[in-house]
């Protein structure tokens, strides 16, 4: 989704272009307007805006919306939304753990900066370490104040939070995982993101640090049936040419207005029962999910033809010298 924010008045004037003072603009505001595509735009009305800037590394918004509730926008595109994140972060996280043949114990998570995925993971009774790297302080700071969902989370004595680069942070961790996360912003050009969706990331970096049956999940951004060819085949693709065994599945997130994909990858083979899984979140998982059981696990991993060809058919390895990207530019690109 999307390239800078920005915020409009009710007049149809944005407030860049609106000539008054930035705090009565910004109390004026009526509407968030997302670029998707040069020639596709998604807007819908705020309530007020609680955050706004921009850190080392990237432009931050934290918007309070009347049809999602709290948004977090990083460099222009819809990251999770109060109303429908359950959606994405048990999508994430859980599959990975329940399909694991051992109990886990330990989960590395990438990004996750606003404690979503660390919540989640931390649902599981097994679970006695997850360590989140996240490169933005400021990011995890306000997060911290406003997503007032993840503030136990961010107490559990079990969370490690680490602000770092996640590639530097892993390459200097002796340490293996059971399960290692990629929930990381999509990948935009002068992003700070998009090296680690690259072939010689998975393989020389973070593939050497999963323990036996280890199992890495990412984020692959939007999947469906328009969407999917701008990063989705590619990092499905480039993850064949690291582990053994590799699994697409997608499910719909309201907010994002798109068929969202993640891919998990290990080398040990995947085993997918409906009754099987629905025992394990019955016994591993403390409280209860909101979207995902068995049978639903089980269809999200069912492409359409459409899709289903492109992954066949998909060429494209992602390295650093020919990236795909999302719609939208990071700070480093404007700068």
């Amino acid at each position: 989704m999307g390239e800078a924010v920005e915020i409009f008045l009710s007049n149809g004037l944005s407030c860049d272009d609106a000539d008054l003072k930035l705090e009565e603009s910004l109390k004026k505001c009526s509407w968030y307007e997302e670029v998707i595509d040069e020639d596709l735009k998604w807007s819908f009305a705020l309530n007020s805006i609680l955050h706004r800037g921009t850190s080392k590394y990237q432009d931050i918004a934290l918007l309070d919306t009347k049809p999602f509730g709290k948004v977090l926008v990083i460099d222009g595109k819809m990251q999770s939304a109060e109303m429908d994140e359950f959606i994405y972060h048990e999508c994430l996280i859980h599959p990975t753990l329940l399909i694991h043949p051992k109990y886990p114990r330990t989960v590395f998570i990438m990004g996750g900066g606003e404690g979503s995925a660390a919540r989640e993971a931390l649902k599981h009774q097994s679970i006695e370490k997850v360590v989140m790297c996240d490169i933005d302080q400021e990011v995890v700071d306000f997060c911290r104040r406003y997503l007032t969902a993840n503030q136990e989370a961010f107490c559990d004595k079990k969370l490690h939070l680490v602000i770092n680069d996640a590639k530097a942070e892993l390459e200097g961790r002796e340490e293996k995982f059971d399960v290692i996360v990629g929930d990381l912003a999509d990948p935009v050009e002068g992003g700070p993101c998009y090296q680690l969706y690259t072939k010689s990331f998975y393989e020389r970096v973070l593939k050497p640090k999963l323990n036996h049956n280890g199992i890495f999940v990412t984020q692959a951004g939007p999947a469906g049936v328009l969407t999917h060819k701008e990063v989705f085949s590619s990092i499905y693709n480039t993850l064949k040419h690291v582990f053994t065994h590799v699994l697409a599945y997608t499910a719909h997130v309201p907010s994002f207005a798109d068929t969202w994909g993640w891919v998990m990858a290990s080398d040990q083979p995947f085993t997918l029962d409906v009754k099987e899984i629905d025992s394990r979140i019955e016994e591993r998982i403390n409280g209860e999910l909101l979207y995902l059981n068995g049978a639903s696990l089980l269809a999200s991993t069912a492409m359409n033809k459409t899709v289903y060809l492109s992954l066949l058919n998909e060429t494209h390895v992602y390295t650093e010298e020919d990236a795909r990207f999302i719609h939208g530019h990071g700070v480093a690109y404007r700068a």
